[in-house]
C-alpha cells in the first residue's frame, strides 16, 4: 500500500482547539510543503479517519501534527491506538507531537515514542516545520 512517486503529500493536525487548529492550518499553508490538510478534533476522530481509509493510502496523511493535552483522548493515548494500526501506514506516515507543555514527564515520554520524531512547541513556527518534514519526511 504505497503511495504513487507523484502524489502529493498530506498532513493531519489533531488537536481540540479551534484556534491552535486555524494557527497550525495558516502555518501549514505558508510552508507550501503539503497539498491537502486533514482537521481532526480528537484522537478519536483521527483514528476513525484513518480506519476508514485504510484501503486507499492516497487519503492518507505522509505527516500528523499530534497535540499531547486532548480531553477524553490524549496524544499518548492516540500513539497506543496507532501502534495497532497496520504497517503499512505506520512505516510511511511520519508523526511529530505539538504541545504548549512543560511537563518534562510529557516531554520525555514524546522523545521516547518510538513514533514520534520531534516535539514541537506551540505556537507552531513555519521555519520549524519545514526542517522537520525536509529531515524526516523524504520528496
Amino acid at each position: 500500500m504505497v503511495k504513487p512517486v507523484n502524489a502529493q503529500k498530506i498532513v493531519m493536525l489533531i488537536d481540540d482547539n479551534d484556534i491552535d487548529l486555524k494557527i497550525n492550518e495558516k502555518v501549514v499553508g505558508i510552508t507550501k510543503l503539503f497539498s491537502q490538510v486533514i482537521v481532526c478534533r480528537s484522537g478519536e476522530e483521527a483514528l476513525n479517519y484513518l480506519k476508514s481509509n485504510l484501503t486507499t493510502p492516497e487519503s492518507l496523511p505522509d505527516f500528523i501534527l499530534l497535540d499531547i493535552q486532548m480531553p477524553e483522548m490524549s496524544g499518548f493515548e492516540f500513539l497506543e491506538q496507532y501502534k495497532k494500526l497496520p504497517a503499512s501506514l505506520i512505516d510511511v506516515c511520519v508523526i511529530a507531537m505539538l504541545s504548549s507543555t512543560l511537563d518534562f514527564s510529557d516531554i520525555q515520554r514524546a522523545k521516547a515514542n518510538p513514533y514520534v520524531v520531534k516535539l514541537l512547541k506551540k505556537p507552531l513556527m513555519p521555519k520549524i516545520l519545514m526542517e522537520v518534514v525536509q529531515e524526516h519526511l523524504p520528496d
